[in-house]
């Protein structure tokens, strides 16, 4: 009798779990559906140009079904942008870069580092809603987010062959990013006449530059 009580207990432990797993599993789903219509809408449309009644018929909720999952359209957008921000990608990319000196480590680095970015055509508004219409307000949750990620790069870099200037680590990741960052916004700004007018290696070029200074 004592036997047949535990393999029930157990049966209903096993079957409560289950049910929890697959009502987090919807959940989930249905936030990715959620996330995934509001980004649609938030590229064509902005932040402020896009409502909540709009995001839920595109995920084919209610508005309350919506607000189930997040409080505010502005949580929303929080979680398009930690979501859809490329260092997800990107790190775990530079984190993988090889190279027998810290100058070649450098310079593929820099040639995938641009190469990810050249993927991502959404990243420029994307980053532009979240300055113009929010004054950059998430970037430093943001930041924060990624801060502890970045250490590692340095490690990457300390494994080649060579000598580097003493310059803090995340100083010397953050130079890195934002000179190349800068390298793919202006790519991404410019009118083809002007680019076709720095010839096909330019990025080579940035990358002479960003290493090695620009005075003779």
């Amino acid at each position: 009798m004592e036997r047949s009580k535990i393999i029930t207990n157990v049966r209903f432990f096993i079957e409560v779990w289950l049910m929890h797993e697959e009502l987090t599993r919807k959940g989930e789903q249905t936030q990715s559906r959620i996330m995934e219509a509001a980004y649609v809408l938030f590229m064509s449309q902005g932040y402020h140009g896009t409502s909540m009644r709009q995001i839920a018929q595109r995920a084919g909720l209610t508005v309350g079904g919506v607000y189930a999952h997040f409080a505010s359209k502005e949580e929303i957008w929080k979680a398009v942008l930690f979501e859809r921000h490329p260092y997800h990608t990107i790190l775990p990319v530079l984190r993988a870069t090889e190279g027998k000196t810290v100058e070649t480590l450098l310079r593929n680095a820099a040639r995938r580092l641009v190469g990810e970015l050249e993927k991502r055509s959404d990243l420029l508004h994307l980053m532009f809603i979240e300055i113009v219409e929010f004054n950059g307000m998430h970037l430093p949750a943001l930041y924060e987010q990624i801060a502890p990620e970045l250490t590692p790069l340095f490690d990457v870099i300390q494994a080649g062959e060579g000598r580097l200037r003493a310059i803090p680590p995340l100083l010397l990741v953050r130079s890195f990013l934002g000179f190349f960052f800068s390298y793919y916004i202006t790519e991404a700004m410019m009118p083809p006449s002007l680019r076709s007018l720095m010839g096909e290696d330019a990025l080579e070029v940035f990358i002479d530059i960003y290493l090695h200074g620009v005075m003779a």
